[in-house]
């Protein structure tokens, strides 16, 4: 018997959601319901410093706002380190983590890390990350890199790990490093479908690899297109994205607009609707096939 759709949208709270999320939520949260399926909310908080107090909470309530409501409790990584320790610990005894102590400083003229610590005679004294070793691919896919997949928007994709290089897996200042956290929680949490931007699309080998390694099942992917500014700018939080509008009205008006960005060409008399009422008409119509493989998506700023 298929398993049953488990969809997630998991945000990293270092502010408000913007546009761009906005438009990857409300993808995964269609996509989960339009197959009867399960819709997820978990916060990445994994790295302190860049999550304020208080935007955890804040993005909870956008998500409310636009109609975005989540099965079950909401899962935060700052409360699952004895997880990702024991992922590392299985990674470790296969070889397949390493310790590093190389600074960004000194392998700053290559374009990757080039795998200096991978096969030291004595490991690190002090301080000292860990690094996955793509080189184990060929464990699973052969020649350094992963056979590929089937993207459900962007059809099929591969990618070389050696062009990617050995990614960081906990950092050396004791915080995990989001490849490793996503991993794992996707594993436990039985997610089957991942459906986010296409930023990420370069991080997929090494998860796959990851999951390879640990034994864990491969989630299906879509990666949508990103949404930029007039100036063709990728809308983001570092790129000082304008913030989502708090009024009713205007809510109404941005879920319909983002609606029409998917290409799901909601009928116009809804974006006076509330978004209960956009979203169950969307729910039933929904095609990512109308959304269509491209790169990016306009935006014009301020939102309509």
């Amino acid at each position: 018997m298929p398993t049953a759709y488990r969809g997630r949208f998991a945000p990293t709270p270092s502010g408000p959601l913007h546009a761009g999320s906005l438009l990857a939520a409300v993808a995964s949260y269609l996509d989960a319901r339009h197959h009867a399926g399960q819709w997820l909310v978990r916060i990445e908080d994994i790295d302190p410093p860049r999550c304020p107090a208080g935007s955890a909470d804040a993005i909870l309530r956008q998500l409310e706002a636009f109609g975005l409501h989540w099965d079950g409790a909401v899962r935060y990584q700052s409360d699952r380190h004895a997880a990702y320790d024991e992922a590392l610990a299985k990674l470790k005894a296969t070889g397949i983590a390493y310790p590093c102590d190389c600074s960004r400083k000194q392998w700053r003229d290559f374009a990757v890390y080039p795998g200096w610590c991978r096969d030291r005679d004595e490991p690190p004294a002090g301080e000292h990350a860990w690094r996955l070793d793509v080189r184990a691919a060929e464990r699973f896919g052969g020649a350094g890199a992963i056979a590929g997949w089937h993207d459900r928007l962007q059809g099929p994709i591969q990618q070389e790990l050696a062009a990617l290089g050995d990614v960081v897996l906990k950092r050396r200042d004791g915080l995990w490093a989001y490849q490793l956290a996503v991993v794992v929680d996707d594993a436990e949490q039985g997610i089957t479908d991942v459906v986010r931007g296409l930023d990420l699309l370069d991080n997929t080998p090494w998860q796959r690899l990851l999951q390879a390694s640990l034994g864990l099942p491969t989630p299906r992917l879509t990666h949508l297109p990103l949404i930029t500014a007039d100036n063709g700018q990728k809308l983001s939080k570092q790129n000082l994205a304008p913030a989502l509008p708090v009024d009713e009205v205007a809510i109404r008006q941005l879920l319909h607009h983002t609606l029409t960005l998917l290409g799901q060409a909601p009928p116009a008399e809804l974006a006076t609707a509330s978004p209960a009422e956009q979203l169950a008409h969307a729910t039933p119509r929904w095609s990512l096939a109308n959304v269509g493989a491209a790169q990016s998506l306009r935006m014009a700023t301020p939102f309509p």
